[in-house]
């Protein structure tokens, strides 16, 4: 990509993401109230709510989008001030996510092994991998001799649909070493994936999706990361994320 096209792509990612928390929290949240009547307490009242079930970080976000809006509302003459600026946001800073400790990682892949989703869990737990970067990976991506991973896409929800992204720059992709153990357990998942495209007529290509459904689409990240809580539970843990 030349670096007007990286700069477009990085405007449409921004701007997709700012849709996303306006038309998925805010409208739903605060959207009923009249602005002239959109008090501190309001938004306080939502901040509060919405740290039972997102992320510290994540409402600190939305409150900084939201604060802007309504700056733009001042300039503009809707408002005659930023209620934001009378409202405490939650600190970035706030509850860590926890996740597997060295002692549990085998619970779940005990669990999981009779699950369809048993390979991308398993290399999950084994290379560190986060969620969207395992469900974007390509065959092109794996180099099973030099035991190296790729990562040179992702795969997000946006608005009902999955997405890949990616990397803003050339740079920004990584890479990322395997053990001979995961790499062992990939050239054999290979070897069964090509066992089912054949019976299927078909052939994986260095472009095919690592993990993809039956029919050799994306997995969607929600549906991964429902089984993978289900799998958790099984195990007898306490929830754990798949970020």
């Amino acid at each position: 990509m030349n670096s007007a096209i990286d700069l477009r792509y990085g405007y449409l990612r921004l701007i997709n993401g700012y849709e996303a928390i306006v038309e998925n929290h805010l409208i739903p949240a605060l959207g009923h109230i009249l602005l002239k009547q959109l008090i501190p307490q309001a938004i306080q009242g939502y901040y509060v709510k919405a740290c039972e079930k997102l992320s510290a970080r994540t409402v600190h976000h939305q409150h900084r989008v939201l604060s802007e809006a309504l700056k733009y509302g001042v300039r503009q003459g809707y408002l005659g001030k930023n209620p934001c600026e009378l409202v405490d946001p939650p600190s970035p800073q706030g509850k860590s996510m926890r996740t597997l400790t060295q002692s549990e990682v085998m619970d779940p892949l005990i669990s999981a092994q009779d699950s369809y989703y048993y390979p991308v869990i398993y290399m999950a737990v084994s290379s560190g991998l986060r969620r969207a970067e395992l469900l974007g990976l390509r065959w092109r991506d794996i180099d099973i001799a030099s035991r190296l991973i790729s990562v040179n896409q992702t795969l997000y929800k946006r608005h009902g649909i999955c997405q890949f992204n990616l990397p803003k720059t050339k740079r920004s992709g990584r890479t990322v070493s395997m053990t001979s153990k995961l790499a062992e357990f990939l050239g054999e998942y290979r070897l069964e994936r090509e066992q089912l495209y054949h019976q299927l007529g078909k052939t994986i290509t260095l472009d095919n999706l690592v993990f993809s459904n039956v029919e050799g689409k994306p997995i969607d990240p929600g549906v991964l990361s429902h089984s993978f809580a289900k799998i958790v539970k099984k195990a007898g843990l306490e929830p754990v994320f798949m970020i």
